[in-house]
């Protein structure tokens, strides 16, 4: 059966633009104009992938309250935010809701389809026995990214898609400063902002520190990027 990714957009014709890149793709799309219509369904039939916008007609962040409501019955939903909310408060606060991606538009239809199967692959990948190519060992970090997986000292830490390309493009090179706009190549991003990248480093480090304290691996080089230091 195709996976079915649920749409929660009020603009009607971009509602129909996302639904229709969906269905090329070969996914089933269910959308929705308003938040409570959508929780309405999602609550007892939930999506295999949700995207949200956060305004939704005179609800300001709408977008924010479905996903915490969902999250709170479905914490395994993954949830892609598409909006055009560009401020580094709005990106940190859709991440630490527990969103896997925050996208900003206009997007490309064809990415945005890519991107969602490539959560999916991470998804799928997760449950298949580990081999042996395509691994990033580094001091306690172990990185696979055929499953997408992350472990730090063999305690795994779940990440994002953005958050993993992000750490495997440090650890590839360990102590080579990695430029913001590498970075952000590197996560297959469609908007360069050092905040961005900020953004993103921050709920990365939060991650690793929820299984360790200690950790401080991930080093801001001012005006420059970051780095992974193993010392």
């Amino acid at each position: 059966m195709p996976k079915i990714i649920g749409i929660v957009e009020d603009d009607a014709d971009q509602l129909e633009n996302y639904s229709d890149a969906m269905r090329r793709k070969g996914y089933e799309p269910v959308g929705f104009s308003t938040a409570s219509q959508a929780l309405e369904v999602f609550a007892r039939n939930p999506p295999d992938l949700a995207v949200l916008d956060i305004a939704l007609g005179g609800d300001v962040d709408g977008g924010f309250e479905l996903c915490r409501s969902l999250l709170a019955v479905h914490p395994d939903l993954p949830v892609i935010f598409l909006t055009d909310r560009v401020d580094e408060i709005d990106q940190i606060s859709g991440l630490r809701l527990g969103a896997w991606d925050y996208e900003t538009k206009p997007i490309s239809l064809k990415f945005l389809a890519e991107k969602v199967a490539a959560i999916f692959r991470i998804l799928e990948n997760r449950g298949r026995p580990q081999g042996g190519e395509g691994r990033i060992m580094t001091g306690d970090l172990a990185m696979d990214e055929n499953r997408m997986t992350v472990t730090w000292k063999n305690i795994p830490v779940d990440l994002t898609l953005t958050e993993f390309r992000i750490v495997a493009a440090l650890c590839r090179r360990p102590g080579d400063v990695k430029s913001y706009e590498s970075l952000m190549d590197s996560a297959i991003q469609t908007v360069v902002a050092n905040n961005t990248v900020n953004t993103h480093v921050r709920h990365i480090r939060g991650k690793f520190t929820a299984v360790d304290p200690t950790f401080d691996r991930i080093r801001n080089e001012y005006a420059l990027g970051y780095r992974w230091a193993d010392d």
